[in-house]
């Protein structure tokens, strides 16, 4: 098991990258080959906690007095990843978690 506050060091093709804390999980997940589901192998990208906020009111820039708070529902924001078939750059075909984000930057070359 990793240290806190350590640096993690990256081995590949004949060269060391070693990254600070905090550093992108992405890496980790890529390098271990076994990715948590929901989560991009790629950009990093999980699901976040969040809430809908809810007001009521008319809103002083509309003539009104204000709005006021009036429920905020605690929800979880779950971002856009599919399991593609992704090419590796050594040329091996591996299925993973991407982000469409990533798909459509075009970081990942479809298999």
């Amino acid at each position: 098991m990793q240290a806190k506050n350590r640096p993690l060091k990256i081995f590949k093709e004949n060269a060391c990258l070693e990254l600070d804390p905090p550093y992108l999980p992405a890496f980790k997940f890529f390098n271990e080959g076994t990715p948590m589901s929901r989560i991009c192998a790629i950009t990093g990208k999980r699901p976040m906690k969040g809430g809908r906020i809810i007001r009521k009111g008319l809103t002083k820039k509309s003539g009104g007095i204000g709005t006021s708070l009036v429920k905020n529902t605690r929800r979880k924001f779950r971002p856009n990843v599919q399991r593609i078939r992704v090419k590796l750059p050594s040329g091996e075909v591996k299925r993973m978690w991407v982000s469409v984000k990533a798909i459509k930057a075009g970081l990942v070359t479809k298999a």
